[in-house]
């Protein structure tokens, strides 16, 4: 088992996750009936993608020796209508100073752009990702 969730009400759910006991809530999008007051579960396979490329770009750097702290990347969800799906997810990555190696670059892009969330997103869900560095 992986997690386990609890319905809290007014939209609101708990997620457990086991191994850890870390928690985290979602709560609807304030223009899908929620306060807005959490990440919205659409936010966190948002994140969840971000999250996982970091990790992912982050092992291989660790595998050519280096460590990439001062990555920095921020998020924008799109929804799209008729269905209520996500449509985009923009991720823009920054790191000050870069890698040490500029043959480093493509590696650690490719690495990134091959993450298991990545790869398990649906086809039809564009991924404009954008490497600053």
């Amino acid at each position: 088992m992986t997690c386990t969730g609890t319905y809290l009400g007014h939209l609101r759910t708990q997620n457990t996750h086991i191994a850890s006991g870390t928690t985290l809530l979602t709560d609807a999008p304030t223009d899908n009936h929620g306060k807005g007051e959490a990440f919205s579960p659409t936010d966190l396979v948002a994140a969840a993608l971000g999250s996982c490329m970091i990790t992912i770009l982050s092992i291989e750097a660790n595998r050519q020796g280096f460590d990439p702290v001062g990555l920095a990347w921020s998020i924008t969800k799109k929804m799209g209508t008729a269905p209520r799906a996500i449509a985009e997810i923009e991720l823009v990555v920054t790191w000050a100073g870069g890698p040490p190696l500029e043959a480093d670059i493509d590696k650690l892009k490719n690495a990134a752009l091959n993450c298991p969330v990545a790869l398990s997103l649906h086809p039809s869900l564009l991924q404009n990702i954008s490497f600053l560095f």
